[in-house]
């Protein structure tokens, strides 16, 4: 390692065996965004929304989150990056059965391996990944 390689910020994200887990046939695509926090620093999704998909680009709406970051970190676009949804899936299994939901539909994680629709009433459980 060279002396220059050790001030560079770490970008690796947490390599993953990628397998097809589902099928992505709605038009506008199967991009995604998705924080650093599960894609690189292991958390599992916390928090999911999907949101209108930006137009003309391969956008699901999907966006996932650990639910610990807060608003300095959400607005650094350094800390958010566009996967395909299949991708986060390898990464978190436990999202598959809520892909389907609608535009504005919003969940969080309330145990372990469980999402409930967000009403703003409950806590985000944080997990780690088990890896």
């Amino acid at each position: 390692m060279g002396f220059f390689d050790r001030f560079k910020k770490k970008n690796d994200f947490i390599k993953v065996e990628i397998k097809k887990l589902i099928e992505w046939n709605e038009p506008n695509g199967e991009g995604c965004f998705a924080s650093d926090k599960i894609t690189k620093e292991g958390f599992k999704v916390g928090y999911m929304y999907r949101e209108q998909p930006d137009e003309g680009k391969p956008d699901s709406g999907w966006r996932f989150l650990a639910g610990n970051e807060d608003d300095e970190y959400i607005n650094d676009p350094n800390n958010l990056h566009l996967f395909a949804i299949n991708t986060i899936c390898n990464y978190d299994r436990d999202i598959i059965p809520y892909l389907k939901s609608q535009i504005g539909s919003a969940y969080i994680r309330t145990c372990s391996d469980k999402f409930e629709f967000d009403d703003g009433s409950k806590s985000i459980f944080i997990d780690k990944q088990d890896r």
